[in-house]
């Protein structure tokens, strides 16, 4: 892919919806909404996109970018090693700590940073130091993505062999939770579905690949086979709606469908692939991809080609025309992930 290409349009609203401080969370029509403020989540996720634009194109703007995300996290971060997650306007955190999923996220990101030579060493020295704070918090995590959040986190860090039994004990816990709700009808982590569902299976496949547990990698396959048998469609990709998300026994809810989805389902079948290399993983991958282009369940486009937004998902009457930050990173994680693939139609 070319280094001009027209799809990088989505770094122009990148920079629009980032200030001084880090990435806003929402905006109305395209325009950033102060009143919103910013999230930890979003600043992290952020930051795995600053850092792929760097890797790729090595251009300062983009490293000021990872800067500033960096920043925002570091601030984040409590004393304790967890993080504060709702920033109002005025810089001020709504909340003392934020959800173990907002923790998750950012040893993700952190992983991801960490891991990245292209990346100047006293960036990496300042993940390491946000990791080493949250290194206790590993093994206390409740919440099931969480674990599946951190272990794709922590993956990232497999040249560090004292990382390995955390990975192991996370993933052990996310094997009980599967043992625990698996029917012979429902191959899942939980008596529900509801967002992030490909890190779960993603995150397993991540432990197999560096601890060698074939009941790791049995359970990713299952698992990923039976979201793709619910969510793929002969011709689109069809993410389970929030607005009701997927209780076990039932029938997914249609809408809303959102753009995260299509990112972190992507990612989990590209490395499926890179493993078994088995094109149709690949392929799930490109179907993922494609719904932000109009191949989804109302034939619209998520993109805005004005400005370089993404817009905030597709509901029963069509677009949801918010253009917030959570679904313009997705799409570009995805967009910089798969283009190494080729899989980017100019």
């Amino acid at each position: 892919m070319k280094d001009a290409d027209k799809g990088l349009l989505f770094t122009k609203y990148l920079f629009a919806l980032s200030d001084d401080v880090g990435i806003f969370q929402h905006s109305i029509y395209g325009i950033p909404d102060l009143s919103k403020g910013y999230t930890t989540d979003d600043n992290s996720r952020g930051l795995i996109l600053a850092v792929m634009l760097y890797e790729r194109f090595g251009q300062r703007k983009y490293l000021k970018l990872i800067y500033k995300y960096m920043a925002f996290m570091m601030y984040a971060q409590n004393d304790n090693g967890k993080f504060k997650n709702f920033m109002n306007f005025q810089r001020e955190f709504m909340e003392e700590e934020g959800s173990e999923d907002c923790f998750g996220r950012c040893l993700w990101a952190l992983g991801r940073t960490i891991s990245s030579v292209a990346i100047p060493e006293n960036i990496r020295k300042s993940g390491w130091h946000m990791m080493n704070k949250a290194v206790e918090h590993w093994t206390n995590l409740i919440s099931p993505r969480a674990k599946a959040y951190s272990i794709v986190g922590l993956s990232y860090l497999a040249d560090k062999p004292e990382v390995f039994p955390h990975i192991e004990q996370l993933a052990r816990s996310l094997v009980e939770h599967y043992t625990c709700c698996k029917a012979d009808d429902w191959h899942w982590f939980e008596d529900y579905m509801t967002y992030g569902n490909a890190f779960f299976p993603w995150s397993l496949l991540k432990a197999y690949q560096i601890l060698g547990i074939d009941k790791f990698s049995k359970i990713a396959s299952e698992s990923m086979d039976f979201l793709g048998s619910l969510t793929l469609k002969e011709d689109y990709y069809k993410p389970i709606g929030c607005n009701g998300w997927l209780m076990k026994g039932k029938e997914p809810a249609a809408y809303d469908e959102q753009p995260l989805e299509a990112c972190e389902t992507l990612l989990a079948y590209l490395n499926f692939y890179n493993i078994t290399k088995d094109k149709k993983y690949l392929e799930n991958a490109e179907k993922c991809f494609r719904w932000y282009e109009g191949h989804n369940s109302k034939g619209v486009s998520l993109l805005d080609k004005e400005t370089g937004a993404v817009y905030d998902g597709l509901n029963e009457k069509g677009l949801n025309l918010n253009q917030g930050s959570e679904s313009l990173v997705s799409y570009g994680i995805a967009f910089m992930e798969l283009s190494n693939y080729g899989g980017i139609n100019d």
